[in-house]
């Protein structure tokens, strides 16, 4: 309860930090929503984005947007913003669901992290496991750990002066079943290395191929793996990951 009383009042500091880190003609306007009530490692990872948020506003044209008001998932709104991020968690009424839909299907953007992307037979959104690319939530890796990841297109925009692998900071590993791989409109962007394995002592990852970084081509998106914890922005590689992204789907990030 605490810690999430500390990021409730975070949030008006992060939104004046952004505000003075708008440049007076930003280009891509973003709308990065987020809860307080959930997991206390998923609200920590929603606070370190926005403040990292605050660092790539200016340079990135960006006019970011912080809301803990999933309300703002409407068609109205919504038109005002050409990508929304979902930082640690995700739309439960049928109306927030619905103007999501509408809106990526018009050719919103979005990018959501970790948490934000768990579904199982309880979530009852048929589009959203599509949308995802048939990936649903099957079982994690615990504790959070480090690990090693794959880019698994040096060529795709996302992966700009970045290594072919890296050693992504702690975070608890999904895996989903079926793989979003199999499904041909996915383009994995990111891996989990097999030299991982086992990852884990409490729920151990023992094998297999997991895609950690992912697009359905369908539509101008990209799920991570990745928003676990406080030290999700630990690694300057990861951050330049991160930013890659949110500037492709800014500017385009549809794929032919």
């Amino acid at each position: 309860m605490k810690r999430c009383l500390l990021a409730a009042l975070f949030a008006p500091v992060l939104a004046l930090a952004l505000a003075a880190q708008t440049p007076a003609d930003p280009s891509i306007h973003v709308l990065a929503l987020y809860s307080t009530n959930v997991e206390p490692d998923h609200v920590d990872f929603a606070r370190g984005a926005l403040a990292f948020l605050t660092t790539i506003a200016a340079r990135d044209h960006f006019a970011v947007t912080p809301s803990t008001n999933w309300g703002n998932l409407n068609d109205a709104t919504l038109k005002q913003y050409q990508l929304v991020l979902w930082l640690d968690d995700s739309p439960h009424s049928e109306q927030q669901r619905t103007s999501f839909e509408k809106y990526m299907a018009s050719g919103g953007g979005w990018m959501g992290f970790h948490a934000a992307g768990y579904n199982d037979r309880d979530t009852k959104w048929p589009w959203f496991v599509d949308f995802l690319g048939g990936a649903v939530f099957y079982t994690n890796s615990w504790p959070p750990l480090p690990a090693k990841l794959i880019i698994d297109d040096p060529r795709h925009p996302v992966a700009k002066g970045l290594p072919a692998t890296f050693v992504s900071p702690a975070n608890e590993w999904y895996i989903w079943r079926p793989s979003p791989r199999l499904n041909t409109n996915v383009k994995v962007l990111a891996t989990l290395g097999p030299s991982n394995y086992p990852l884990g002592f409490k729920d151990v990852l023992l094998s297999g191929d997991l895609p950690v970084m992912w697009t359905n081509t369908k539509f101008r998106m990209i799920y991570t793996n990745m928003g676990h914890g406080n030290k999700s922005f630990d690694s300057s590689t990861q951050n330049q990951l991160f930013e890659n992204c949110l500037v492709w789907l800014g500017s385009n990030g549809k794929n032919k």
